[in-house]
């Protein structure tokens, strides 16, 4: 993609994943990518993995106080960061009235609170330059709604919305904001809802027959999207939100 190398990078969530994969992509683009993660055991390995340019950053990205110092230490360690991806996010699936608010906390923390406060740290010093890239990994839960993931989704609706916000306050200061929405992908954390084995294969097989494509999404199938986003190529695209899902939901 044009115009990515050398340039500073955030990856929230970039210790497995999408966002490993994301990861991965960016430093394959010359990119020097600051890799945020809470586990510093999964962020440390996937930053010495990669063959590009990578350096982990621990960070609770729910704690705002947490979060300023992380990007204070990217900007002073790599630079002024051209490119902010939130990618961290969790989810329990559960019906919602089977749920109570401690649940709801945790998930609203991470999914919503998180890219804020991640927005409120770098797009000011991106305010301040005049220049910068947002790309948010929503959901097409977010667009559509998904079962047993209520909360979850109207986060990932509530990131929708606040890119399409932020990509109107910040067009005048030469910020490209925009979301992609994945729709159901095989990753560690779908793993670890749905478990492994025959009646897990069984169910993703299911779920592989709705899509057009007949198969589910994988981690690497998103990063092309965030390389053309931050890329020059897009430099005409803002407050969008771009699902792919193998042609699951269609707009």
């Amino acid at each position: 993609m044009k115009g990515l190398a050398g340039k500073v990078v955030i990856v929230t969530g970039g210790g497995s994943g999408i966002g490993a994969s994301i990861v991965r992509r960016m430093a394959d683009e010359g990119a020097q990518v600051a890799l945020f993660d809470i586990n510093a055991e999964a962020g440390g390995a996937v930053a010495s993995a990669c063959a590009g340019d990578v350096t982990f950053f621990g960070a609770d990205i729910t704690n705002l106080e947490a979060v300023e110092t992380a990007v204070e230490a990217v900007e002073t360690t790599l630079g002024s960061v051209w490119l902010l991806v939130n990618c961290a996010g969790w989810d329990k699936p559960a019906p919602f009235l089977s749920t109570e608010p401690a649940l709801w906390d945790k998930i609203i923390n991470l999914n919503l609170y998180g890219p804020i406060h991640m927005h409120y740290a770098v797009c000011r010093r991106m305010v301040a330059r005049n220049e910068g890239r947002v790309v948010n990994i929503a959901s097409d839960a977010g667009r559509v709604g998904t079962s047993n993931e209520a909360v979850y989704s109207a986060c990932k609706g509530g990131t929708i919305a606040f890119t399409k916000s932020m990509a109107r306050e910040l067009a005048a200061n030469n910020i490209l904001v925009n979301a992609v929405c994945p729709g159901p992908t095989d990753t560690p954390a779908m793993a670890a809802v749905v478990g492994t084995g025959e009646q897990a294969e069984k169910w993703k097989n299911s779920m592989a027959r709705g899509i057009p494509l007949r198969r589910m999404g994988q981690p690497e199938d998103y990063a092309g999207i965030v390389a053309f986003l931050a890329s020059e190529d897009a430099s005409y695209i803002t407050g969008q939100a771009i699902s792919v899902s193998g042609g699951l939901t269609m707009s």
